[in-house]
C-alpha cells in the first residue's frame, strides 16, 4: 500500500483475496485501476478477473506478476473482452518506478478522470425492419464506402475494399451490424450486392476517364457463389461498362464453410465452377480473415484463392502477444509459398505498420493508413 501511494495513487484498497477485494469494492462503489496476481491464494486470478468484469467495478486492471506468456496473453484478452483496459504489468517484486510510470500513462490517457464505474452499458445497434431495409434498397439508400489498402514499403495505394454503408434518412449513417444479419436472413444479399457493385462499377470507370485504375475488393459469401451464373453476371456488368476483370477482387466472408456437410455436392461444384471461371476471366480471389471461423488452410489448397487477407485480431495482439506474432509470421510464409498477397487487416498504429513490414508483410489496411470514405471524397483521394 504504501508503494502505491508514494507512486501518487490517490486511495487504495487493499484485499487478502479475491473474496475480500470484490466486497471491498462493492462498498467503495469501484476504483480506477485493479491491481491482481493471477495466482491468488484461493479464488484464482481467472475467476476474480471474470467476476470483475461482470461487475463494472473497475475501469482498467494492472497485473502484478511475471506469468507464462501464454496465459499472460489469455488474461489481457480476457481484461478487454470485458471492456476493461489494461494498464500493464508491474511485475514481482512490486518497483514503484515502474508503478508510478504505469499510473502516469493511465491519467495521461484520460481514465482516471471518466465518470464513477457504473455497470457497462453497451449502445445498442440499430436493427430496422425488414419492410425499412426493403424501402431502402427500392430508394437507393444503401452506398458503397471505400477503405483503401496500400504498399506498406512505399505508401502507394493497392486497391480498395468496398463496404456497405446505409445513409438511413431518419438513423443517420449506419453500419453493416445493423442490416447485414437481417439481409441475410431474408435472402436479400444479392440485391445490396449488385447495388454495391454497380456503384464500384461507376466509380471505376469515372477514374477511367483520367486513366487511373484502382481494384476494388468486393465482399461475397459463399453461398453466393453456389448461384449458378454469378461468374456469367460479373462478366456481363463489366461488358458494360468496358472495364477489365483485374479491377475486381471477391473476398468470401461467410462464416459458413464453402465445401462443408451443409453443402450439396451440386453447390460445392457451382460454386468452384464460379470460382475457376472468374479467376479465368482475371478476377482475383482473396480468402478473408485467415485465422478466423472456417477461413481454414484446407479451403487454400482447394480453392483458387491468390490473395489471403489476416485475420485483424492478430494484428491488435501484435505488441503483447507472442503467439499472434508466429502466426503473422507463419502467414506470410505460408502466403509465398503458395505465390498469393497477404493483406494484414486491422493496422492501427505506426508501431504495427513497422513491425508488420519487418515481419515480411507488404500490404496493410487499416485506421493507421486510411479510413473508409464515401464514393465522391474516395475519386478526389485517387486524383490526389
Amino acid at each position: 500500500m504504501a508503494s502505491l501511494l508514494s507512486a501518487g495513487a490517490g486511495q487504495v484498497h487493499q484485499a487478502a483475496h479475491g473474496t475480500e477485494a470484490l466486497e471491498r469494492l462493492e462498498r467503495c462503489g469501484g476504483v480506477d485501476v485493479a491491481i491482481c496476481n493471477l495466482r491468488n491464494p484461493g479464488m484464482d486470478g481467472a475467476a476474480f478477473l471474470g467476476l470483475l468484469g461482470r461487475s463494472g467495478l473497475a475501469r482498467a486492471v494492472m497485473l502484478c506478476e511475471e506469468a507464462d506468456a501464454r496465459l499472460h496473453s489469455a488474461a489481457v484478452s480476457m481484461i478487454r473482452c470485458f471492456d476493461l483496459a489494461f494498464a500493464g504489468d508491474l511485475g514481482m517484486p512490486l518497483d514503484p518506478a515502474r508503478l508510478r510510470r504505469q499510473l502516469q500513462r493511465f491519467t495521461a490517457c484520460g481514465s482516471a478522470q471518466a465518470p464513477p464505474p457504473s455497470l457497462p452499458v453497451q449502445p445498442a445497434v440499430p436493427q430496422p425492419s425488414i419492410e425499412d431495409i426493403r424501402l431502402g434498397l427500392a430508394r437507393g439508400e444503401f452506398v458503397a464506402h471505400y477503405q483503401p489498402k496500400f504498399w506498406l514499403r512505399s505508401g502507394e495505394m493497392n486497391g480498395a475494399e468496398v463496404l456497405a454503408r446505409w445513409e438511413h434518412p431518419r438513423l443517420g449513417l449506419l453500419g453493416p451490424a445493423s442490416f447485414l444479419p437481417t439481409m441475410e436472413a431474408s435472402g436479400l444479399i444479392d440485391t445490396l450486392f449488385v447495388q454495391l457493385l454497380e456503384q464500384g462499377l461507376a466509380l471505376q470507370r469515372e477514374l477511367a476517364r483520367y486513366a487511373v485504375q484502382i481494384e476494388l475488393a468486393f465482399n461475397v459469401q459463399a453461398s453466393q457463389l453456389a448461384r449458378r451464373f454469378f461468374a456469367e453476371r460479373i462478366r456481363f456488368a463489366l461488358a458494360q461498362k468496358q472495364l477489365p476483370a483485374s479491377g475486381l477482387t471477391f473476398e468470401v466472408t461467410e462464416t459458413g464453410e464453402i465445401g462443408g456437410a451443409s453443402h450439396e455436392a451440386g453447390q460445392m461444384a457451382c460454386s468452384l465452377e464460379n470460382m475457376l471461371r472468374l479467376r479465368l476471366m482475371g478476377c482475383g480471389l482473396a480468402l478473408d480473415d485467415l485465422g478466423k471461423g472456417h477461413s481454414s488452410l484446407a479451403r487454400l489448397c482447394d480453392y483458387p484463392f491468390n490473395q489471403v487477407k489476416l485475420d485483424a485480431a492478430f494484428v491488435h495482439k501484435l505488441d503483447h502477444c507472442q503467439a499472434s506474432r508466429a502466426v503473422i509470421g507463419a502467414a506470410v510464409a505460408l502466403s509465398q509459398a503458395i505465390e498469393a498477397q497477404l493483406v494484414a487487416e486491422g493496422v492501427e498504429t505506426a508501431v504495427q505498420k513497422r513491425e508488420l513490414l519487418a515481419m515480411g508483410c507488404e500490404i496493410g489496411q487499416g485506421f493507421a493508413l486510411a479510413m473508409p470514405m464515401p464514393g465522391q471524397r474516395f475519386l478526389r483521394y485517387c486524383m490526389e
